[in-house]
């Protein structure tokens, strides 16, 4: 049995080809986008439920430009829903582990890891202005704040994620402006002081559309923190693909 020239090339086409780990994404949005995407530079801030499933996200799926923010280590009862976190890593800082989950899946990344906590004394020094996208992900009302106020001032696209504890249904979760979110308390706090600062401008944010459930302590489920961190990582591609 002799093959032709080009079966031949066609196999080896295909070998090459699926030797690629990103040829999924490729088959889908394109070689042009994928290129454009994967030089894009990325400002994540909280590697948590939220964040660490938007982090993976926009690994798996050719970032390479990636900067994390966070100054807290994995606890045991992050296990339930954080990405990053396991039994072997337990008191280990989020962004240590992040660069290492993130080498292990595309070692040509290029991951800065900032550990500490962003306010506006050193936001500056850790949001570069040549930055493409920013994921608020964490869960301090002022840093969330400094980070719309950065992003506006220097015109940065920002996806930012309102609450997701003490809720159970992820299909309620969705993209939209901040200005029409409802049953979400953390966009009602952060519009309250917005609107003290007289700003108004359309804000770009994950929030779920149900009623927070009336108990004490936030609980958080592992499919709805992970879904809301997909949608962040989601808004980033589909904003490239379809600009």
């Amino acid at each position: 049995f002799i093959l032709s020239k080009t079966t031949l090339w066609v196999f080896l086409y295909i070998e090459v080809k699926m030797n690629d780990e990103f040829i999924k994404v490729k088959m889908l949005i394109g070689d042009e986008n994928f290129e454009i995407l994967s030089n894009k530079k990325i400002v994540l801030i909280g590697l948590g439920g939220v964040g660490g499933s938007a982090f993976e996200a926009l690994i798996r799926t050719g970032f390479k430009n990636i900067t994390v923010i966070d100054y807290d280590k994995i606890e045991l009862s992050n296990l339930n829903r954080q990405l990053l976190s396991n039994l072997n890593n337990i008191n280990k800082y989020k962004v240590d582990e992040a660069k290492k989950k993130g080498s292990n899946i595309n070692n040509n990344i290029n991951i800065t890891a900032y550990n500490t906590k962003l306010n506006s004394n050193n936001i500056a020094d850790l949001i570069s202005l040549d930055t493409d996208y920013i994921i608020d992900a964490c869960d301090d009302v002022s840093a969330k704040i400094d980070i719309i106020k950065y992003s506006i001032k220097h015109n940065i696209k920002l996806i930012s994620c309102m609450g997701t504890a003490n809720k159970l249904d992820p299909s309620l979760l969705k993209i939209t402006n901040i200005w029409d979110t409802k049953y979400d308390k953390l966009s009602k706090i952060i519009r309250k002081k917005l609107k003290e600062e007289c700003i108004s401008n359309k804000i770009t944010v994950v929030a779920s559309d149900e009623k927070q459930l009336n108990i004490k302590e936030l609980g958080s489920l592992y499919t709805v923190t992970n879904y809301a961190g997909i949608l962040c990582a989601s808004y980033i591609i589909n904003s490239i693909i379809n600009n």
